[in-house]
């Protein structure tokens, strides 16, 4: 189980992508949460395995109209207790 803090940048606003991210990790079995920031990129902390959180990360990518461009990726401790995935 690991943690991960991303930055999403592109086109990543008014897309669809936190309802992407919101459904592609609760199939994946995945926590966490993600927002939209002021300068246009979309924060998420996700937890899982390394291949749930990429399952997550090409369910959002096939959106329709998402074009991330990069991502700026940390890994963080885990969130013992965790439920869900909130898009906020």
């Amino acid at each position: 189980m690991i943690r991960k803090h991303i930055v999403f940048h592109g086109q990543v606003q008014g897309v669809g992508f936190r309802y992407r991210a919101g459904m592609g990790a609760h199939e994946a079995g995945c926590t966490g949460w993600a927002r939209n920031e002021y300068d246009g990129s979309v924060s998420m902390e996700i937890q899982g395995t390394e291949q749930q959180i990429d399952t997550v990360i090409r369910t959002i990518a096939a959106g329709r109209f998402v074009q991330i461009e990069s991502m700026d990726v940390t890994e963080i401790p885990v969130k013992d207790g965790e439920r869900g995935f909130g898009a906020y």
